[in-house]
């Protein structure tokens, strides 16, 4: 990333902070931060939607799907304070893109190399199922996301919303990207997929990155052993061999 564009990260952070598009997102999101779980009832939750992070000059991106009511809706940083993130930032350690293998709160000291990570969805959902016309609203902001991100390499998309959703994103930006197949551990080289632009491509990735694919770290899919961390390893293994070659 250009250091003029630090500013314009910022910038767009600022705006996602502040953002209302969504109603019933907004109600849900403050309604939480207000009544609290009972466990953190002496926390201040964030309350607010979130942004991304990591290093600016990633060139590895994690595309996730929302931030979770009691996570990162109360930490205030993507995949922070909950077993999603528990998970994922140890595997993100062992792979060498983390300082730390836990991710508790905004001050802890987490620091991530090479990698940046972001959501499709900025503010936690009920259910944890934002609706097509709440993440139609969000687009934009990861639109611009990977504008600023220059250094993208490689991204993992953890679950099929995610994934869904990077694709739709990139298609918007005016790339002829075919139906793909979601499951977990698979590489799809974009750029040989979606490499042809269409419209007007001025904001558009170039070049495409590599697309690995991950099961979504819930504790539903961890505590099951649908995920578990020689899987994850796996794919962040596939990512080192890439950016490597």
């Amino acid at each position: 990333m250009n250091n003029q564009d630090r500013p314009q990260l910022e910038q767009l952070n600022a705006e996602i902070v502040n953002c209302t598009a969504c109603p019933r997102l907004v109600e849900w999101r403050e309604e939480v931060a207000r009544t609290k779980r009972r466990a953190y009832q002496d926390e201040t939750y964030w309350g607010k939607p979130i942004t991304g992070f990591g290093d600016p000059n990633a060139r590895l991106l994690l595309v996730g799907l929302a931030p979770g009511a009691h996570g990162a809706n109360r930490t205030g940083r993507v995949f922070t304070g909950d077993g999603s993130g528990d998970f994922l930032y140890a595997a993100l350690h062992r792979a060498g893109f983390a300082n730390r293998p836990t991710s508790t709160h905004r001050g802890d000291g987490l620091r991530l190399h090479g990698c940046y990570i972001t959501c499709v969805g900025r503010c936690a959902p009920p259910q944890n199922r934002p609706k097509p016309d709440e993440l139609e609203n969000c687009r934009p902001y990861l639109i611009r996301e990977l504008a600023l991100l220059d250094q993208i390499h490689i991204v993992v998309t953890l679950g099929q919303i995610a994934f869904d959703q990077t694709l739709r994103t990139l298609r918007a930006q005016g790339y002829a990207i075919p139906r793909l197949d979601f499951g977990h551990g698979r590489h799809y080289d974009l750029n040989v997929l979606g490499g042809e632009m269409f419209g007007d491509g001025a904001d558009s990735l170039s070049p495409l990155p590599h697309l690995l694919t991950c099961y979504h770290p819930s504790r539903q899919n961890t505590q099951t052993g649908v995920l578990t961390p020689e899987m994850m390893d796996n794919v962040f293994g596939q990512a080192h061999a890439l950016l490597e070659s």
